[in-house]
């Protein structure tokens, strides 16, 4: 059974991908002896990359000592590189269960200096980034480094595929499968282009178009 009052802290900063947090927090919320906190350098409300969505957050100076940590990405990634974040990782990092990121949220993990000489993965866009903070990069959907707590999950819906995975870290199988049929997580997605190896080669240009877009706007605000 799950031991009471596991805190799950989400740092949240502007422009982060709402998917990379709600994911994860659906199904951490739902297991039981689970809470989960919003945080960010500072109080109050965080909007996503959209600009329609915003989260409430305490400060990172109020948030409960985490027992997990699952640091989400986005175009807003780059501007928190430096800074509280990276600075809060390092902090807590040491007496976590495990330490996670979704997508471009590794590259924050690694600029806290946790991914040095481990294999992590994160969105296929920036896998070339991780060697710059001495990870491995692994062209997986879930990668979880037992020995140093930190699992990293690809780009953005694989956050709920690491969510059930940590699930099952911190409780145990059933449960983990519970959470997944109470949400119904079955997918049967109507294209096969999941994956830029089998996406056609005028969508993968498109995606990157999407992508590039979002991080100029984050770089003009």
């Amino acid at each position: 059974m799950t031991p009471p009052d596991i805190t799950v802290v989400i740092p949240l900063y502007d422009r982060f991908t709402a998917l990379d947090v709600i994911g994860p927090y659906q199904m951490l919320a739902l297991t039981p002896g689970v809470r989960v906190v919003f945080a960010a350098e500072r109080a109050g409300p965080v909007l996503d990359d959209c600009r329609a969505l915003r989260l409430t957050a305490v400060g990172l100076d109020e948030a409960p000592r985490p027992d997990v940590v699952v640091v989400p990405g986005g175009p807003g990634t780059v501007r928190v590189l430096e800074g509280a974040l990276p600075a809060w990782l390092r902090e807590v990092h040491p007496a976590t269960r495990w330490t996670t990121s979704v997508c471009s949220g590794s590259l924050i993990l690694g600029a806290a200096g946790l991914l040095d000489g481990l294999r992590a993965t994160t969105h296929y866009r920036h896998l070339d980034k991780l060697p710059l903070f001495g990870a491995v990069p692994a062209q997986e959907r879930v990668v979880v480094e037992r020995d140093a707590r930190v699992v990293t999950a690809a780009g953005v819906s694989s956050g709920i595929d690491m969510a059930l995975r940590l699930v099952e870290l911190l409780t145990d199988t059933r449960t983990a499968q519970a959470v997944q049929l109470w949400t119904e997580y079955d997918p049967q997605p109507p294209f096969d282009a999941g994956s830029p190896s089998r996406a056609p080669e005028d969508v993968v240009e498109l995606a990157a178009a999407f992508e590039t877009a979002a991080l100029e706007a984050a770089t003009r605000s």
